[in-house]
């Protein structure tokens, strides 16, 4: 299962290796769901292994779980090898409680790029299972080769299978929205209908086996199935309501132009008493405060959070320099930025408050965070 979440934390785990250049975190949470996974799966092992001790079944079993997650990282692998082949950037991947994420930092320009490194990992999943059955004719049944090699086989079946499921955040869901895509020519609506899709399936996991058993009169799920059901729809719900956020926001991005939500800002010297300054901004029907040097030069922009906090009182008494933040040149942005270009930037360097300037160097206004997050509000 791949996503693009290039905002991760620096350190998700243990690193690994890099195969293929890529690094590769293994995250603590991985110790719950092998130790779940042993567990669960050593009454298999063991009737597969008659005559052997607790402990060899046991020890079988965990084995397995660590051939299983190698199987979740040569899935991941496949992704990533595809979108690096397509010129895509790869920030690394995570194996953690319910596999593993592939951080592509870029979406694909097309459709059918988008289909292809989705498809690659359910791909690479389904040939490990051919080639694990076929194997596991050739190997005398009752040894632990054949135990190891025919659950491996079986379950990277489950998982090729379960992510052709056609709902985000699964693999299929991202084939399922370069589908829409190609059909509409519209990544947005591509995303929207496959994070639907997503949720549908997140409801049907946890509802068919309980309606199931309702209609048939069959007992109810076993507390192992349903726990893991919850578990994994959980997963499913949280990746494709996460995607229909990013739609919103995507939808919203060519509202993002500097010049539109700039703030007219007037120039003052750092020594000007607080009030006489908002005085002078009120008169000018301004917005934004810059501080300049005596040869007219901005070498600051003043806070406007900073300016809210200072008592009315205290005004004429305090100086616009003392609440002003000096200008750094990474706050200082072209007035043509737009759209992500322009999130890029102030993500690069977080503030509240940019100045904004012309090709020739010309001051054009001020650009305030908080009116760059009311264009998102609600998202």
């Amino acid at each position: 299962m791949s996503t693009q979440t290039p905002q991760r934390p620096e350190s998700p785990g243990l690193r690994m290796g890099r195969p293929f250049g890529i690094p590769v975190y293994v995250s603590p949470t991985w110790l719950i769901v092998a130790a779940f996974i042993t567990y669960t799966f050593q009454p298999q092992v063991a009737d597969g292994l008659p005559g052997k001790g607790a402990v060899v079944t046991y020890l079988v079993a965990f084995v397995f779980a660590v051939f299983l997650y190698l199987s979740v990282l040569l899935h991941e692998l496949a992704h990533c090898v595809v979108a690096r082949y397509f010129g895509l950037p790869v920030r690394r991947i995570t194996l953690y409680l319910l596999g593993g994420v592939s951080e592509i930092e870029r979406e694909p320009e097309t459709p059918t790029r988008e289909f292809l490194v989705a498809f690659a990992g359910p791909l690479l999943s389904l040939g490990l299972a051919g080639i694990g059955f076929v194997l596991s004719e050739f190997i005398p049944q009752g040894t632990i080769p054949h135990v190891l090699v025919f659950q491996l086989w079986v379950s990277n079946l489950i998982v090729g299978v379960f992510n052709l499921l056609p709902g985000l955040p699964l693999d299929g869901g991202r084939m399922l929205r370069a589908g829409v895509w190609k059909i509409t020519r519209n990544s947005g609506t591509g995303t929207i209908a496959a994070a639907w899709f997503g949720r549908a399936l997140a409801v049907a996991l946890v509802a068919v086996p309980l309606l199931s058993s309702l209609v048939t009169g069959q007992e109810p799920p076993g507390l192992w199935l349903m726990l893991w059901s919850v578990l994994l729809a959980s997963f499913i719900w949280i990746g494709a309501s996460q995607a229909l956020r990013v739609a919103r926001v995507r939808a919203r991005l060519p509202r993002v132009q500097a010049r539109a939500l700039a703030r007219r800002a007037i120039a003052v010297t750092a020594e000007v008493p607080l009030a006489e300054a908002m005085r002078r901004a009120t008169q000018a029907e301004a917005g934004a405060m810059v501080v300049v040097d005596h040869e007219g030069h901005p070498i600051a922009i003043v806070n406007e959070s900073a300016v809210t906090a200072t008592p009315e009182q205290r005004r004429p008494w305090v100086t616009v320099g003392s609440l002003a933040r000096s200008l750094e040149p990474s706050l200082v942005l072209p007035a043509d930025l737009s759209g992500e270009s322009l999130l890029d930037a102030m993500r690069d360097a977080p503030s509240g408050e940019y100045l904004l300037v012309e090709r020739g160097g010309d001051v054009y206004g001020v650009l305030v965070t908080a009116d760059v997050n009311r264009v998102f509000a609600g998202v």
